[in-house]
């Protein structure tokens, strides 16, 4: 028996490459040899190059469209218990002091682990291939084995933080606060450290491990430093939040004499292996900080317009962007996005600026799905093996049912996958050369069991972090 089964797709209706010259394809099929493809190209092409005898299987692609995988930078798979629990009149800080941090507090490690699995389902049936995670607070092991159980791609860690506010607000518990924050942080390193060398290539080598912290207040200094070096020794990357809104930045400036952003550049904090998620309240120079260093940023659209962080508003993405910056898109956890569909933060993306800056000419689908796959891809520092459909690449892609309602009729396939088409229409997500998600199920969870027990899990950690119509809507923690 041949040791890598060979697959032919053929006849697509088109495949969005999104290789370097955005290359589309009509009338195309697709070898995928193992975990990786083996030949893209027209139909006519394939047939010379390929025996139809050397294939394990051929499926009829004729009335599917074809792109690369979603890749989601910014995540919480701890979080996806909260979905809608908190609510929609909230600002960044009131959401993460008074509702997010009870909630987290009150999850346990199989709390965390259903929750997990519960998330990469909906990214499976939303298109996402590969992910990062900002880590688990609990059990990282369990995490990374659902990862591996699921069959997703992904980027996970241990979330950490060292820094207690001086004036505890109403509701936080001691218990809650040594679940939380590591007493410093040598000791945060240490266990990140530990973590890395624990998990790293896990899943045979789907499963990335980094040094993720919260950032932010809750983080000191020379965390922030710190998590970002030890990163560098260990060859992995770091990512954490910062210049998360408008607030933030005033604080930072009121207590440090300099924003987020410009702080950790001035402590030799920046650097190619640091993602920053959201980046919303930056000036200018700060951009170019960001640039000459490397850094990259993971923006989440969905969450801006939920929380009203003001990325439309004060937001410098399309200069992030003209200045040449690797900028990703992501979905943030339920509580904050709404979901975990990709589909929605591209579709966001492609014309927020357009309508705010009243510029027709900005950002636009092209570079929208671009930032959604392989230009997410370079924010992972994967983008060698995945985010773009490229002979030599893992075989990670989404097949677009064009039977659908929402491709009846369509003209221009990109402007259709960005906006026109939702999760609604997708037929399959394959990961790793392997149907994940197939005929309306992923395949390797026993979904309907799992949303039971989501739900009684939800309730639970809901009633156990004491949230209520009393929790505070304001805050001045760390203030």
């Amino acid at each position: 028996m041949r040791g890598n089964v060979r697959t032919l797709i053929e006849n697509l209706e088109f495949a969005l490459t999104v290789d370097k010259n955005d290359t589309v394809l009509h009338g195309a099929s697709v070898v995928v040899e193992g975990d990786r493809f083996r030949d893209i190209g027209l139909a006519a092409e394939i047939v010379k190059r390929n025996s139809r005898e050397s294939f394990d299987c051929i499926i009829d692609g004729s009335r599917f469209g074809m792109v690369p995988g979603f890749i989601d930078s910014h995540v919480h798979l701890s979080e996806t218990l909260s979905r809608a629990v908190f609510p929609d009149c909230l600002s960044t800080r009131a959401w993460v002091f008074h509702w997010a941090k009870p909630f987290y507090a009150a999850v346990t490690g199989e709390d965390e682990v259903v929750g997990a699995k519960i998330g990469m389902a909906e990214m499976l049936r939303c298109g996402t291939t590969c992910f990062l995670d900002m880590g688990a607070q609990n059990d990282v092991s369990g995490v990374v084995a659902a990862i591996d159980q699921v069959g997703l791609r992904g980027i996970t860690g241990r979330h950490a933080a060292d820094v207690r506010p001086e004036q505890i607000p109403a509701g936080w518990t001691e218990e809650m606060m040594r679940h939380h924050f590591f007493p410093n942080a040598a000791t945060a390193l240490k266990e990140l450290e530990r973590t890395v060398k624990e998990h790293q290539g896990a899943g045979g080598g789907r499963i990335r491990c980094w040094c993720n912290i919260e950032g932010k207040e809750p983080c000191s200094l020379e965390l922030h430093v710190g998590a970002r070096a030890l990163a560098e020794k260990l060859g992995v990357g770091t990512t954490y939040h910062l210049a998360t809104s408008i607030e933030e930045a005033k604080v930072s400036e009121r207590k440090h004499g300099k924003w987020p952003v410009a702080r950790i550049a001035a402590a030799g904090g920046l650097g190619n292996n640091l993602v920053i998620a959201h980046c919303v309240a930056v000036e200018d120079p700060e951009i170019d900080l960001m640039r000459n260093a490397g850094t990259k940023v993971a923006f989440c659209p969905a969450t801006s317009v939920k929380l009203a962080k003001g990325a439309a508003k004060i937001g410098k993405y399309p200069e992030m962007l003209s200045a040449g910056m690797d900028v990703g898109l992501g979905t943030d956890g339920v509580s904050a996005g709404g979901n975990m569909n990709l589909m929605r933060q591209t579709y966001l993306m492609a014309g927020m600026f357009k309508d705010s800056r009243m510029d027709p000419t900005l950002i636009g689908a092209r570079k929208a799905l671009r930032m959604a796959t392989v230009e997410g891809a370079k924010v992972l520092g994967w983008d060698d093996e995945i985010g773009s459909l490229e002979v030599g690449k893992k075989a990670d892609f989404v097949l677009f049912d064009l039977d659908h309602y929402e491709w009846a009729p369509y003209g221009d396939a990109l402007q259709a996958v960005v906006y026109s088409a939702s999760p609604a229409s997708i037929a399959q997500t394959w990961v790793d050369g392997k149907q994940l998600y197939r005929d309306g199920r992923v395949v390797t969870l026993d979904e309907k069991s799992l949303r039971a027990e989501a739900r009684q899990r939800a309730a639970d950690v809901v009633k156990r972090a004491g949230l209520t119509a009393d929790t505070p809507t304001v805050t001045g923690t760390y203030d």
